[in-house]
């Protein structure tokens, strides 16, 4: 991805290294990111990730390498800002509010209750924000085996597509109809919110490309590949050794890349209604 030396987004608050729970590597880590993954809890209160070598956190400004990954998602977000901007007064009808990001390490308050490394990148629509522990960028390259500047990018656009999602009003309506469902209807409604925000990406990304050539050779693989990673049913797999269909929250690898690659080649956001599909 095209991105250094462009302009970055004011609305990252950069929490790193103001406290809290440092993870630990290794396999710790990883099967506690994997079961935050799959099941959407904080697995980080009964488990010692720190196996004595953890420390203190960085302070920001202190590692050259984290802050070259803030610097990175600061552009995206800022990217993100710039086609949401023009798409919403064109698409919607009405401007679009930007959502602020928060950058934390290992664990963090959010609206939504802890933010933690654990679960990995989300958005709290509570308090309208996305949270990142950079951390992830790193999963992604060695647990998941989606390397690549644009898997992270394409991480940060699901997230922002649940902003999306909420000021549309989408994700209201979906969590009023789950508290009336029995947990395996209301993880199917979880799939295809998550579905949609994997559609809302490729648009991101269509229209990022259209109007600032962001986009390098292998890009979109890139993306495609994390999305790939992170399917429901891969995690399953890998965690437990099977597939429970019942219990997916985010939707399969195959409707994950399927998703992602409509939006990016339509770039219409009314092409996007995940709901009303068999997909």
């Amino acid at each position: 991805m095209r991105w250094q030396g462009r302009q970055q987004s004011s609305n990252v608050d950069d929490r790193r290294g103001r406290g809290g729970l440092a993870i630990g590597g290794g396999i710790g880590g990883i099967i506690v990111l994997v079961l935050g993954l799959l099941f959407g809890g904080d697995f980080t209160q009964n488990i010692d990730l720190g196996g004595g070598q953890g420390g203190t956190a960085e302070q920001p400004g202190t590692n050259p390498e984290e802050d070259k990954k803030a610097e990175f998602i600061g552009v995206v977000l800022k990217e993100t800002e710039d086609v949401w901007n023009k798409l919403f007064p064109e698409q919607v009808g009405r401007p679009y509010k930007e959502p602020r990001l928060v950058l934390f390490s290992g664990r963090d308050q959010s609206g939504c209750g802890t933010a933690s490394a654990a679960t990995g990148p989300f958005y709290c629509p509570a308090d309208q924000q996305v949270y990142i522990d950079l951390s992830f960028y790193d999963q992604l390259q060695t647990r998941f085996k989606a390397p690549g500047d644009f898997a992270m990018a394409y991480v940060v656009a699901h997230e922002v597509g649940h902003h999306i999602q909420q000021q549309l009003g989408i994700s209201d309506k979906v969590h009023r109809a789950q508290q009336r469902l029995s947990k395996e209807e209301a993880n199917a409604l979880s799939v295809r919110l998550e579905l949609q925000a994997d559609f809302l990406a490729g648009v991101w990304a269509h229209h990022a490309d259209k109007m600032k050539n962001i986009l390098e050779p292998g890009d979109i693989d890139e993306a495609l590949n994390a999305a790939n990673a992170i399917g429901d049913d891969r995690l399953q797999m890998e965690a437990q050794g099977y597939v429970v269909p019942d219990a997916f929250t985010h939707g399969t690898s195959a409707q994950r890349q399927f998703w992602f690659k409509k939006g990016y080649q339509t770039g219409d956001m009314n092409q996007g209604d995940t709901f009303n599909s068999t997909q």
